[in-house]
Protein backbone atom coordinates (compact mmCIF):
# COMPACT_ATOMS: atom_id res chain seq x y z
CA UNK A 1 0.00 0.00 0.00
CA UNK A 2 2.80 1.84 0.98
CA UNK A 3 4.82 1.87 -2.46
CA UNK A 4 1.33 2.24 -4.36
CA UNK A 5 0.73 5.39 -2.50
CA UNK A 6 4.34 6.36 -3.09
CA UNK A 7 4.02 6.06 -6.98
CA UNK A 8 0.50 7.48 -7.38
CA UNK A 9 2.30 10.89 -5.64
CA UNK A 10 5.19 10.79 -8.23
CA UNK A 11 2.75 10.36 -10.77
CA UNK A 12 1.04 13.40 -9.38
CA UNK A 13 3.53 15.28 -9.25
CA UNK A 14 4.80 14.63 -12.19
CA UNK A 15 1.47 15.65 -13.94
CA UNK A 16 1.39 19.02 -11.62
CA UNK A 17 4.74 19.80 -12.96
CA UNK A 18 4.28 19.13 -16.72
CA UNK A 19 0.74 20.43 -17.04
CA UNK A 20 0.76 23.45 -14.50
CA UNK A 21 4.46 24.30 -13.39
CA UNK A 22 6.55 24.54 -16.78
CA UNK A 23 4.31 26.04 -19.02
CA UNK A 24 3.68 28.76 -16.03
CA UNK A 25 7.23 29.28 -15.68
CA UNK A 26 7.99 29.49 -19.21
CA UNK A 27 5.06 32.05 -19.37
CA UNK A 28 6.41 34.42 -16.20
CA UNK A 29 10.07 34.25 -17.99
CA UNK A 30 8.27 35.63 -21.30
CA UNK A 31 7.08 38.39 -19.56
CA UNK A 32 10.32 39.05 -17.54
CA UNK A 33 11.42 39.48 -20.67
CA UNK A 34 8.80 41.17 -22.13
CA UNK A 35 9.09 44.65 -19.93
CA UNK A 36 12.85 43.70 -19.94
CA UNK A 37 13.49 44.99 -23.79
CA UNK A 38 10.31 46.41 -24.26
CA UNK A 39 9.50 47.80 -28.35
CA UNK A 40 12.75 49.55 -28.01
CA UNK A 41 14.99 46.77 -28.54
CA UNK A 42 12.80 43.51 -28.09
CA UNK A 43 14.99 40.78 -29.60
CA UNK A 44 18.59 42.05 -28.12
CA UNK A 45 19.43 39.14 -26.03
CA UNK A 46 22.58 40.58 -24.37
CA UNK A 47 20.67 43.52 -22.81
CA UNK A 48 18.23 40.54 -21.20
CA UNK A 49 21.56 38.42 -20.60
CA UNK A 50 23.09 41.82 -18.44
CA UNK A 51 19.91 42.05 -16.71
CA UNK A 52 19.82 38.47 -15.67
CA UNK A 53 23.38 38.87 -14.43
CA UNK A 54 22.42 41.95 -11.87
CA UNK A 55 19.24 40.59 -10.77
CA UNK A 56 21.07 37.18 -9.91
CA UNK A 57 23.80 39.71 -8.14
CA UNK A 58 21.41 40.84 -5.56
CA UNK A 59 22.15 40.13 -1.84
CA UNK A 60 18.63 38.62 -1.12
CA UNK A 61 18.85 36.40 -3.94
CA UNK A 62 22.62 35.14 -3.67
CA UNK A 63 21.56 33.70 0.06
CA UNK A 64 20.05 30.16 0.86
CA UNK A 65 16.96 31.54 2.23
CA UNK A 66 16.68 34.26 -0.31
CA UNK A 67 16.68 31.29 -3.13
CA UNK A 68 14.67 28.95 -1.22
CA UNK A 69 11.80 31.83 -0.84
CA UNK A 70 12.23 33.04 -4.57
CA UNK A 71 12.09 29.43 -6.19
CA UNK A 72 9.34 29.24 -3.96
CA UNK A 73 7.22 32.27 -5.02
CA UNK A 74 8.01 31.52 -8.86
CA UNK A 75 6.45 27.83 -8.33
CA UNK A 76 3.06 29.15 -6.78
CA UNK A 77 3.08 32.19 -9.34
CA UNK A 78 3.39 29.52 -12.36
CA UNK A 79 1.04 26.97 -10.76
CA UNK A 80 -1.44 29.84 -10.51
CA UNK A 81 -1.19 30.94 -13.92
CA UNK A 82 -1.37 27.07 -15.26
CA UNK A 83 -4.45 26.64 -13.41
CA UNK A 84 -5.76 29.94 -14.82
CA UNK A 85 -4.69 29.03 -18.47
CA UNK A 86 -6.07 25.38 -17.72
CA UNK A 87 -9.34 27.17 -16.79
CA UNK A 88 -9.55 29.41 -19.53
CA UNK A 89 -8.95 26.20 -22.18
CA UNK A 90 -12.05 24.70 -20.40
CA UNK A 91 -14.18 27.80 -21.49
CA UNK A 92 -12.64 28.07 -25.10
CA UNK A 93 -13.47 24.65 -25.30
CA UNK A 94 -17.38 25.15 -24.08
CA UNK A 95 -17.30 28.05 -26.37
CA UNK A 96 -16.14 25.99 -30.11
CA UNK A 97 -17.84 23.52 -29.14
CA UNK A 98 -20.74 25.15 -28.36
CA UNK A 99 -23.59 22.73 -27.55
CA UNK A 100 -25.31 24.69 -25.81
CA UNK A 101 -25.72 27.85 -27.77
CA UNK A 102 -29.04 27.75 -28.14
CA UNK A 103 -29.15 28.75 -24.27
CA UNK A 104 -26.71 31.80 -24.61
CA UNK A 105 -27.37 35.11 -23.97
CA UNK A 106 -28.88 36.96 -26.68
CA UNK A 107 -26.50 38.95 -28.47
CA UNK A 108 -24.14 35.74 -28.15
CA UNK A 109 -27.04 33.59 -29.38
CA UNK A 110 -27.94 35.79 -32.39
CA UNK A 111 -24.42 35.89 -33.31
CA UNK A 112 -23.95 32.24 -33.18
CA UNK A 113 -27.33 31.90 -34.96
CA UNK A 114 -26.41 34.18 -37.92
CA UNK A 115 -22.86 31.74 -37.85
CA UNK A 116 -25.06 28.60 -38.24
CA UNK A 117 -27.43 29.80 -41.04
CA UNK A 118 -24.45 30.82 -43.21
CA UNK A 119 -22.60 27.49 -42.63
CA UNK A 120 -25.81 25.91 -43.41
CA UNK A 121 -25.71 27.89 -46.73
CA UNK A 122 -22.49 27.12 -47.72
CA UNK A 123 -23.33 23.42 -46.77
CA UNK A 124 -26.43 23.48 -48.97
CA UNK A 125 -24.25 24.57 -52.03
CA UNK A 126 -21.46 22.05 -51.44
CA UNK A 127 -24.52 19.69 -51.00
CA UNK A 128 -25.72 20.15 -54.23
CA UNK A 129 -22.18 20.11 -55.93
CA UNK A 130 -22.07 16.28 -54.82
CA UNK A 131 -25.34 15.69 -55.83
CA UNK A 132 -24.61 16.96 -59.59
CA UNK A 133 -21.11 14.82 -59.85
CA UNK A 134 -22.86 12.16 -58.35
CA UNK A 135 -25.19 12.14 -60.89
CA UNK A 136 -22.69 12.81 -63.62
CA UNK A 137 -21.05 9.39 -62.90
CA UNK A 138 -24.35 7.32 -62.38
CA UNK A 139 -25.20 8.68 -66.28
CA UNK A 140 -21.51 7.69 -67.32
CA UNK A 141 -21.99 4.43 -65.88
CA UNK A 142 -25.04 3.98 -67.17
CA UNK A 143 -23.72 4.69 -70.60
CA UNK A 144 -20.81 2.32 -69.80
CA UNK A 145 -18.40 5.95 -70.43
CA UNK A 146 -15.39 6.31 -68.71
CA UNK A 147 -15.36 8.48 -65.71
CA UNK A 148 -13.17 10.29 -63.68
CA UNK A 149 -14.10 10.51 -59.88
CA UNK A 150 -12.04 13.17 -59.00
CA UNK A 151 -14.79 15.30 -59.37
CA UNK A 152 -16.40 13.54 -57.10
CA UNK A 153 -13.89 12.83 -54.64
CA UNK A 154 -13.10 16.72 -54.52
CA UNK A 155 -16.51 18.00 -54.11
CA UNK A 156 -17.18 15.48 -51.05
CA UNK A 157 -13.68 16.71 -49.52
CA UNK A 158 -15.21 20.35 -50.24
CA UNK A 159 -19.05 19.60 -48.51
CA UNK A 160 -16.77 18.03 -45.24
CA UNK A 161 -14.30 21.28 -45.38
CA UNK A 162 -17.68 23.03 -44.10
CA UNK A 163 -19.20 20.19 -41.74
CA UNK A 164 -19.57 16.26 -42.14
CA UNK A 165 -23.33 16.57 -41.77
CA UNK A 166 -25.20 19.94 -42.53
CA UNK A 167 -24.40 22.57 -39.74
CA UNK A 168 -26.01 22.82 -36.16
CA UNK A 169 -23.29 24.63 -34.06
CA UNK A 170 -21.71 27.77 -35.37
CA UNK A 171 -17.88 25.67 -35.12
CA UNK A 172 -16.63 22.87 -37.84
CA UNK A 173 -15.02 21.14 -34.47
CA UNK A 174 -19.00 21.76 -33.08
CA UNK A 175 -20.40 19.89 -35.40
CA UNK A 176 -17.94 17.24 -36.40
CA UNK A 177 -18.74 16.07 -32.71
CA UNK A 178 -21.98 16.73 -32.91
CA UNK A 179 -22.14 14.23 -35.94
CA UNK A 180 -21.75 11.38 -34.25
CA UNK A 181 -25.35 12.24 -32.34
CA UNK A 182 -27.06 12.62 -35.75
CA UNK A 183 -25.65 10.05 -37.72
CA UNK A 184 -26.57 7.14 -35.04
CA UNK A 185 -29.69 8.93 -34.81
CA UNK A 186 -30.42 8.54 -38.42
CA UNK A 187 -28.51 5.36 -38.82
CA UNK A 188 -29.44 3.35 -36.15
CA UNK A 189 -32.25 5.07 -33.44
CA UNK A 190 -29.59 5.40 -31.21
CA UNK A 191 -28.82 8.14 -28.61
CA UNK A 192 -25.35 8.72 -28.48
CA UNK A 193 -26.37 10.38 -24.52
CA UNK A 194 -28.19 7.53 -23.33
CA UNK A 195 -26.09 4.72 -24.78
CA UNK A 196 -22.81 5.97 -24.47
CA UNK A 197 -22.34 5.51 -20.68
CA UNK A 198 -23.26 2.11 -20.61
CA UNK A 199 -21.41 0.96 -23.38
CA UNK A 200 -18.38 2.75 -21.75
CA UNK A 201 -18.49 0.45 -18.59
CA UNK A 202 -18.52 -2.72 -21.83
CA UNK A 203 -15.51 -1.74 -23.60
CA UNK A 204 -12.06 -3.01 -23.49
CA UNK A 205 -9.27 -1.13 -21.58
CA UNK A 206 -7.56 -0.75 -24.57
CA UNK A 207 -10.91 1.09 -26.04
CA UNK A 208 -11.53 3.10 -23.36
CA UNK A 209 -8.05 4.31 -23.34
CA UNK A 210 -7.44 5.15 -26.89
CA UNK A 211 -10.55 7.09 -26.34
CA UNK A 212 -9.72 8.79 -23.44
CA UNK A 213 -6.76 9.91 -24.70
CA UNK A 214 -8.13 11.48 -28.07
CA UNK A 215 -10.85 13.57 -25.80
CA UNK A 216 -7.53 14.69 -23.81
CA UNK A 217 -5.61 15.47 -27.33
CA UNK A 218 -9.08 17.75 -27.88
CA UNK A 219 -9.12 19.51 -24.21
CA UNK A 220 -4.94 19.69 -24.32
CA UNK A 221 -5.69 21.97 -27.83
CA UNK A 222 -7.79 24.17 -26.07
CA UNK A 223 -5.74 24.78 -23.41
CA UNK A 224 -2.98 25.79 -25.68
CA UNK A 225 -5.29 28.34 -27.45
CA UNK A 226 -5.53 29.63 -23.77
CA UNK A 227 -1.73 30.05 -23.81
CA UNK A 228 -2.22 32.21 -26.92
CA UNK A 229 -4.76 34.12 -25.26
CA UNK A 230 -2.71 34.66 -22.11
CA UNK A 231 0.47 36.30 -24.25
CA UNK A 232 -1.46 38.81 -26.47
CA UNK A 233 -1.79 41.30 -24.21
CA UNK A 234 2.09 41.22 -23.63
CA UNK A 235 2.02 42.57 -27.60
CA UNK A 236 1.66 45.98 -26.30
CA UNK A 237 4.88 45.83 -24.13
CA UNK A 238 6.52 43.68 -26.61
CA UNK A 239 5.62 43.00 -30.04
CA UNK A 240 7.62 39.61 -30.96
CA UNK A 241 4.55 38.12 -28.53
CA UNK A 242 2.06 38.71 -31.08
CA UNK A 243 3.82 36.07 -33.11
CA UNK A 244 4.32 33.46 -30.05
CA UNK A 245 0.61 34.17 -29.82
CA UNK A 246 0.02 33.79 -33.65
CA UNK A 247 1.76 30.47 -33.54
CA UNK A 248 0.15 29.19 -30.39
CA UNK A 249 -3.05 30.19 -31.59
CA UNK A 250 -2.63 28.40 -34.90
CA UNK A 251 -1.04 25.70 -33.76
CA UNK A 252 -4.29 24.67 -31.51
CA UNK A 253 -6.35 25.53 -33.69
CA UNK A 254 -4.65 22.77 -36.14
CA UNK A 255 -4.82 20.46 -33.48
CA UNK A 256 -8.11 20.60 -31.82
CA UNK A 257 -9.55 19.62 -35.40
CA UNK A 258 -7.41 17.06 -36.13
CA UNK A 259 -8.47 15.76 -32.20
CA UNK A 260 -11.82 16.26 -32.43
CA UNK A 261 -12.00 14.26 -35.94
CA UNK A 262 -10.03 11.31 -34.38
CA UNK A 263 -11.95 11.42 -31.17
CA UNK A 264 -15.64 11.64 -33.04
CA UNK A 265 -14.29 8.82 -35.42
CA UNK A 266 -13.39 6.57 -32.26
CA UNK A 267 -16.61 7.14 -30.07
CA UNK A 268 -18.52 6.68 -33.58
CA UNK A 269 -16.84 3.63 -34.34
CA UNK A 270 -17.30 2.08 -30.64
CA UNK A 271 -21.02 2.92 -30.81
CA UNK A 272 -21.37 0.82 -34.02
CA UNK A 273 -19.03 -1.97 -32.88
CA UNK A 274 -19.66 -2.75 -29.94
CA UNK A 275 -24.01 -1.81 -29.14
CA UNK A 276 -24.44 -5.51 -30.44
CA UNK A 277 -22.57 -6.72 -27.45
CA UNK A 278 -24.56 -4.29 -25.26
CA UNK A 279 -27.92 -5.19 -26.39
CA UNK A 280 -26.91 -8.94 -26.14
CA UNK A 281 -25.85 -7.86 -22.14
CA UNK A 282 -29.45 -6.53 -21.30
CA UNK A 283 -31.10 -9.31 -23.04
CA UNK A 284 -32.03 -8.20 -26.31
CA UNK A 285 -31.87 -11.02 -29.12
CA UNK A 286 -29.85 -9.36 -31.50
CA UNK A 287 -27.62 -10.88 -34.18
CA UNK A 288 -25.94 -9.74 -37.61
CA UNK A 289 -25.67 -6.55 -38.37
CA UNK A 290 -26.66 -2.96 -35.92
CA UNK A 291 -30.23 -1.71 -36.51
CA UNK A 292 -32.84 0.34 -35.99
CA UNK A 293 -34.94 -1.95 -33.70
CA UNK A 294 -32.25 -2.65 -31.52
CA UNK A 295 -31.71 0.90 -31.59
CA UNK A 296 -35.36 1.82 -30.28
CA UNK A 297 -35.19 -1.57 -28.14
CA UNK A 298 -32.03 -0.06 -26.13
CA UNK A 299 -33.36 3.78 -26.10
CA UNK A 300 -37.08 1.54 -24.43
CA UNK A 301 -34.69 -0.49 -21.65
CA UNK A 302 -32.62 2.55 -21.30
CA UNK A 303 -34.13 5.69 -21.32
CA UNK A 304 -35.36 7.16 -17.94
CA UNK A 305 -39.49 7.29 -18.26
CA UNK A 306 -41.41 10.44 -16.85
CA UNK A 307 -43.03 9.67 -12.83
CA UNK A 308 -46.90 8.67 -13.83
CA UNK A 309 -48.84 11.93 -12.61
CA UNK A 310 -51.43 10.63 -10.01
CA UNK A 311 -54.71 11.30 -10.76
CA UNK A 312 -56.48 11.87 -7.33
CA UNK A 313 -60.47 11.31 -7.18
CA UNK A 314 -62.78 13.89 -5.36
CA UNK A 315 -64.34 12.75 -2.68
CA UNK A 316 -67.95 12.36 -3.07
CA UNK A 317 -68.33 13.39 0.45
CA UNK A 318 -66.92 17.15 0.30
CA UNK A 319 -69.49 19.26 -0.87
CA UNK A 320 -68.48 21.37 -3.95
CA UNK A 321 -67.10 24.93 -2.83
CA UNK A 322 -69.49 28.11 -3.53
Amino acid sequence: MGAFLARLGEQLAERWLTLLVLPGILYLAMVRAAFTLGQTHPLDLSHLAHQVTVWAAEPAVRTAGGQVVLLAAILAAAAVVGVAARSLGAAIEHTVLAADWNAWPAPFRRLAAARVTARRSHWDAARLVVHQRREEAGRARALRRRHDPTALHEARRALDRVSPERPERPTWTGDRVNAVTVRLRRDHHLETSVVWPHLWLTLSETDRSETSSARQELSAAYVLAAWAVLYAPLTAAWWPAAVISLLLATTARHRSRVAAEAYAQLVEAAVRLHTGDLARALGIEHSGTLSADIGDALGDLLESRLPEIEVVAPDPTTPPSG
